[in-house]
């Protein structure tokens, strides 16, 4: 229990992992998969790069003009 006019617990946020998928019919996934990880490890997307945060391999995307 807190004492009168004490600080509370914050309300955290629940997990975003459905947030990863389409679910459309059948599943989607929204970003790829790490070619050296295997499945399973998914690659961030990034404005010019998809990076693995578990190996840190890269895949460079072209620019488009």
């Amino acid at each position: 229990m807190t004492k009168k006019g004490g600080k509370g617990t914050k309300k955290r946020e629940g997990s975003k992992k459905w947030m990863r998928y389409d679910l459309e019919g059948k599943i989607k996934r929204k970003n790829k998969f790490c070619p050296k990880c295997g499945p399973g490890v998914f690659m961030a997307h990034h404005a010019d790069r998809d990076s693995c945060g578990k190996c840190n391999y890269t895949e460079f995307r072209k620019h488009r003009k």
